[in-house]
């Protein structure tokens, strides 16, 4: 069995019973550029610790799957070159080959349940990439909600998908898919999609309760609860599809394919935006955290 490596911090809140979160590395490696990257991670673990969770930072170091990460861990990271992207697929071959990996949704979740960690915060999942009916690129993270129990907590798909694909998909695969505190699925920068949302919940303790139900009913598989950016923090859906609209062309006509399409397109709407949609990626990254943290505390105590 592969070898769980805990932080001290970690460890401690296991020994402790203290309710956890897992976070993500491929927002620190593919989402967002340094220094903004380790700031922003440090930022996030500090909201769920103020929330009275504890973070725990997943990534493969050197072949060895780390539950957490120390400070000088999370700074190489941050500053580390040629690190994989790793998903179901090549997270066992990063492990065998002594590589360094950041983790995405689909393989967070899978180190999170094998850590015992039930909720995990997130900025957006992967999807149905637009036009994947010619190119059939799926993100694994929509098959993974429906094998790993393990509520994650994101904005919404990524909006430079193709939304209604991705909820139809989560719904063939029986994944919950839950708005929190309103009606609509929220679209990542911005808080309105135009698709109302499968089922709504308006409380921590109501995500929990439905966690632990479908437990107790041994279906398999997470839920995804879409938690809207701050209305302070978003950008209109209007003007985010402009700038999805671009960068989407400039991406067909550089034949950019596979894992590297969401990076590019980051990018590319990070240089359309001035800078605004990571402004936004930060908020929304930081209110998810919270809202995990939330829901870990009620799991614990329940």
């Amino acid at each position: 069995m592969t070898e769980l490596h805990f932080s001290p911090e970690v460890a401690q809140a296991k020994a402790e019973g203290k309710p956890l979160v897992a976070l993500e590395s491929t927002i620190i490696t593919h989402g967002m550029p340094y220094p903004q990257n380790v700031e922003t991670a440090r930022q996030v673990e500090d909201d769920i610790r103020a929330a009275g969770a504890v973070p725990a930072t997943i990534a493969v170091i050197e072949g060895r799957l780390h539950i957490g990460l120390t400070g000088d861990e999370l700074d190489a990271l941050a500053q580390a070159k040629d690190v994989l992207k790793l998903s179901r697929a090549d997270f066992a071959v990063a492990l065998a080959t002594g590589r360094t990996g950041a983790t995405t949704v689909a393989a967070t979740m899978i180190a999170a349940h094998a850590a015992g960690i039930h909720v995990f915060a997130t900025g957006g999942i992967g999807g149905v990439h637009k036009g994947a009916e010619l190119s059939f690129d799926i993100s694994a993270d929509l098959q993974e909600l429906a094998l790993t129990p393990v509520t994650v907590v994101a904005a919404g798909p990524k909006a430079i998908l193709d939304i209604p694909k991705t909820l139809e998909v989560l719904e063939t695969n029986g994944v919950p898919v839950i708005a929190y505190g309103q009606d609509e699925i929220p679209a990542f920068w911005s808080r309105s999609s135009g698709l109302t949302a499968p089922l709504r919940l308006d409380s921590a303790a109501a995500i929990a309760a439905a966690q632990l139900a479908r437990t107790d009913l041994g279906l398999t598989g997470g839920q995804l609860i879409a938690n809207p950016i701050p209305v302070a923090d978003e950008i209109p859906a209007a003007e985010m599809a402009k700038a999805i609209t671009q960068a989407t062309a400039e991406a067909d006509a550089q034949g950019v394919s596979g894992k590297a399409v969401t990076p590019f397109l980051l990018d590319r709407i990070f240089h359309i935006t001035e800078g605004r949609s990571l402004v936004a990626n930060i908020a929304l990254v930081r209110n998810n955290a919270r809202l995990a943290a939330e829901i870990a505390k009620e799991i614990t105590a329940s």
